[in-house]
């Protein structure tokens, strides 16, 4: 699960939300020329359709006491992996998969605003957002394989790529609080979180992927949580060598306690492991892997999972 908050694809969200609105209709204008068939409508708060001329016209509406420096707006991101969405479709179907992908949205946006913290900011309804399903992603001009003549601008990626853009308000759907999850106090600053809230974005990704497993009952492996992919960019050579024996015994065991696994990856990513995670590896399964034991990792096979922070990675030359 991929979820990432940014200021706009448009590249500015200090001014109207005009353009990025616009932007996020390519795929009526490009999937439905003749406009024979019906459009695809944004959706809000209980799955409320609505046009993409009252979203723009709701959200530039909505910023009061905003300078004009000040951030009107912001994008959320959420494409599931292609695992995720074969999944949705094995067990909805096409249509019943879009609409669950809808729902998991709402509750995405619940989790956002419980984020902030604040004791009237309660669930997405407490929100001024618009969310766009979209099937396809597409090739741009700048894109490596239309620079080398492999694909043309315009044409669909390859795969999976059913996904949710969302625009959400800066201020909340009273027009009078400021909420911004550029905010990175978590907390920390009392004063500047009464006064501006605060923001965990890494709790907020962690929180909507638990989400979408509980909606849908979805076994997530360990390489696709965010604890995994976390530790093995950012974490000691201890976290990611505790990462590896956990991925071994995921793929070699047959009587796994796979709660207790994730549960296990995520205190090795917060560091919060009360001792060798290998100790607690057997009570995931009752059985003993021998070949788990980190005395008997060899430097070779270490070397495999753990990079060499001297060594720096070649830069790509453009088109390449």
């Amino acid at each position: 699960m991929y979820i990432n908050i940014t200021d706009s694809e448009t590249g500015n969200n200090k001014g109207s939300s005009a353009a990025l609105v616009e932007y996020l209709e390519k795929e009526n204008r490009m999937e439905v020329p003749d406009r024979l068939k019906q459009a695809k409508l944004w959706f809000t708060t209980s799955l409320k359709e609505v046009i993409h001329q009252q979203v723009r016209i709701d959200i530039d509406n909505n910023i009061a006491k905003l300078g004009k420096n000040d951030a009107k707006f912001f994008l959320i991101n959420i494409s599931p992996s292609e695992n995720e969405i074969a999944y949705l479709k094995k067990h909805f179907g096409e249509s019943g998969a879009q609409q669950k992908l809808k729902e998991f949205a709402c509750g995405v946006m619940d989790a956002y605003a419980q984020n902030f913290k604040r004791s009237n900011i309660r669930d997405n309804g407490d929100l001024l957002w618009y969310g766009k399903l979209e099937h396809y992603r597409y090739y741009a001009h700048n894109d490596p394989e239309v620079f080398q003549g492999l694909a043309k601008t315009g044409e669909h990626k390859a795969g999976e790529n059913m996904h949710v853009q969302i625009i959400v308000s800066r201020k909340d759907i009273t027009n009078k609080i400021k909420l911004s999850p550029m905010n990175n106090s978590k907390g920390n600053n009392k004063a500047h979180s009464a006064k501006l809230g605060q923001f965990d974005r890494v709790a907020f990704k962690e929180v909507s992927e638990q989400l979408f497993d509980k909606m849908f009952g979805f076994e997530r492996p360990l390489k696709e949580t965010l604890s995994y992919a976390m530790t093995m960019k950012n974490g000691t050579a201890e976290q990611k060598q505790s990462m590896y024996l956990l991925e071994q015994l995921e793929k070699q065991s047959s009587s796994l306690n796979k709660m207790g696994l994730l549960d296990l990856a995520n205190n090795i990513y917060r560091n919060e492991s009360q001792s060798n995670p290998f100790d607690n590896l057997v009570n995931l399964t009752g059985e003993l892997f021998d070949f788990l034991s980190p005395t008997e990792l060899s430097f070779e096979q270490q070397d495999e999972f753990i990079p060499d922070p001297k060594k720096k990675k070649k830069k790509r030359k453009p088109g390449f």
